[in-house]
């Protein structure tokens, strides 16, 4: 599965806009998006609509935990980071 830039919505940079304008307008568009979707994950953890283990949720946790360090690391370092998403209950 390919993860990169690849969004309909946030297209190529726009006429007139520099690498600092399209980043911020993609960084705006994709912190929104990831802190509602981490918002939809925490709905999970009402036990009268879902039932799971703590293992299950230690393994959600962790591969959250990861990938919020791997894109870290991107911003600290020139290295390239592991674009494979490994992940499963």
């Amino acid at each position: 599965m390919d993860t990169r830039d690849s969004v309909d919505d946030e297209g190529p940079v726009r006429p007139g806009e520099n690498h600092h304008d399209r980043f911020r307008r993609l960084a705006e568009k994709r912190v929104i998006r990831t802190i509602k979707d981490i918002r939809l994950i925490g709905n999970l953890g009402n036990r009268n609509n879902y039932e799971y283990t703590a293992d299950e949720v230690d393994k959600i946790f962790r591969a959250l935990e990861k990938e919020l360090k791997l894109a870290r690391t991107k911003f600290d370092s020139r290295s390239r980071a592991d674009d494979d998403i490994d992940f499963s209950l």
